[in-house]
């Protein structure tokens, strides 16, 4: 009895090893290997089909070669001999630094206009994005300029942003490194053309402002609602010190948090991490505008970094600025406050996410039970009837005002009143208060779970006011955006609007 091999053609020699010549081709739905390899369509199919493949490989080559050779390098370290261990993009944890200069139109600049640490988790699955005030005073490591080979004496404090003309950016990654105790892996920085390209690249970023902002010295004009911004706005945005808030740095880096909250939304919505040709659009945009440290400037390991992100949940992305306190010999200066900075940064060596806080909770002493240990006083809490606080609905949704206004009177806030429909709808739930009512306002925000950087202070508010935006269209409270514990900031899950200087 032949074997079904032998029934249905050659073997390895390509000759018959039984039966019959004629080939078998069972039901007709295959070509034997002789037929299809001399085949003279066939053969055109699969030469194109190479060419093609060959092609895509030479291309993509190509374009990686081009993309690397775009970017500009500087050393990542200035402050030590120490040699830094190269980290991979895949598995283990990074912290890169991502600074904004004023430089423009070719115009060398000496100070770092925006200064953010990167930290991204070993399993990506947090990114928290720290922020350092331009007015921060820190001690400054001794730095050698690589290109002229002057050296900047050490100094017990300087201003952190005047680190990068000490050499350029490898000394402010020293003086972070040794204000941290973290170990800085890789540098990005950017100047003026690479916010306005990027934005025009993206299509635009949304904003919101709860007033009309006009500052004529960033050239930031934006009405009052929501608006997308690219180009000269997004930069006037981000840069603008006058506009917003205080009307200094505070406000300003609130307002970077915002956008790079919206920027992250609009990415993961439209599924630009899993787009190859529009990250290819993106390197090309930043690749141009942008000086790295020698071991980030490989296309691939961007990439795969950029994927390896599109998973990671909007509320473990988190947006924070450094603790710090007013310096006191010149309160237009600031210093880190230690005692809270410093579990921030234990966090971050530690590869842990901050977005539901910072502090573990202390274990049981003896003195807990102790009837001779003195015994803290509770805390002062808010009698929710004192509380005089209005309902709007900017939802979207109707009779947001009146749910809500109900479900805090049935918490105690007999005063809690619906105020109807607000002026104009709002994509973020916002509770404003005058003079005097801040911690009742806190205890509101609380009991709706609404983030404190959602907690403004307004002049204009008679008591507490709530706008109920489109991010609590539907509950009795807000759904959980991530918690920051007592750091200023929000997470990218987290829609915010700024309000204009002066309001």
């Amino acid at each position: 009895m032949s074997s079904r091999r032998a029934a249905t053609g050659g073997g390895p020699s390509g000759k018959s090893t039984g039966g019959s010549g004629a080939s078998a081709v069972p039901g007709g739905r295959h070509l034997s290997r002789r037929a299809s390899a001399g085949h003279p369509v066939l053969k055109g199919i699969a030469a194109f089909l190479s060419l093609v493949l060959v092609a895509g490989v030479v291309f993509g080559v190509v374009q990686v070669l081009r993309l690397q050779g775009n970017f500009d390098t500087q050393p990542l370290n200035l402050g030590s001999g120490d040699s830094v261990e190269q980290v991979d993009a895949n598995t283990d944890p990074m912290q890169i630094l991502v600074l904004g200069t004023d430089q423009r139109d070719g115009q060398n600049s000496n100070n770092s206009d925006v200064m953010m640490l990167v930290n991204l988790s070993a399993d990506r699955s947090n990114v928290t994005v720290v922020s350092f005030p331009r007015d921060l005073l820190v001690p400054l490591p001794q730095c050698q300029d690589p290109e002229s080979g002057l050296v900047y004496e050490a100094m017990d404090l300087g201003q952190l942003n005047g680190a990068l003309g000490n050499g350029g950016p490898g000394c402010t990654v020293a003086a972070i490194n040794e204000l941290t105790g973290l170990t800085i892996d890789h540098f990005m920085m950017a100047d003026f053309d690479a916010v306005e390209e990027l934005s025009n690249t993206l299509g635009g970023v949304e904003v919101c402002v709860n007033q009309p902002v006009d500052d004529p010295l960033s050239g930031l004009n934006i009405p009052a609602g929501v608006s997308s911004i690219q180009g000269e706005q997004a930069l006037a945005f981000l840069r603008t010190r006058h506009g917003f808030g205080n009307g200094g740095d505070e406000g300003r880096i609130r307002a970077q948090q915002s956008f790079l909250a919206s920027m992250v939304r609009k990415v993961k919505d439209e599924g630009t991490l899993n787009n190859l040709p529009k990250l290819y659009s993106i390197a090309e945009t930043v690749t141009k505008n942008l000086t790295v440290d020698d071991g980030l400037a490989q296309i691939p390991d961007l990439v795969s970094l950029a994927t390896r992100l599109k998973d990671t949940d909007l509320g473990s992305i988190a947006f924070v600025t450094a603790p710090v306190v007013p310096y006191e010999y010149d309160p237009n200066r600031l210093v880190l406050d230690e005692p809270n900075a410093q579990p921030l940064f234990d966090a971050l060596q530690a590869d842990k996410g901050i977005t539901n806080g910072t502090e573990e909770t202390p274990a049981p002493t003896d003195a807990a039970t102790d009837p001779a240990a003195p015994v803290e006083e509770p805390a002062v809490t808010v009698d929710p009837a004192a509380v005089p606080v209005t309902l709007l609905n900017a939802s979207g949704t109707a009779g947001r005002d009146s749910s809500v206004a109900q479900s805090l009177v049935s918490q105690g806030f007999v005063q809690a009143l619906a105020g109807g429909t607000a002026a104009a709808e709002s994509p973020a739930t916002q509770v404003f208060f005058g003079y005097g009512y801040e911690e009742m306002a806190l205890e509101v925000a609380r009991v709706l779970n609404i983030p404190d950087v959602q907690v403004v202070l307004s002049p204009a508010a008679a008591g507490v006011s709530v706008e109920i935006g489109a991010d609590f269209a539907s509950g009795s409270a807000m759904k959980d955006l991530g918690d920051l514990g007592d750091l200023s900031g929000q997470t990218a899950a987290q829609v915010t609007c700024q309000s204009a200087f002066g309001n």
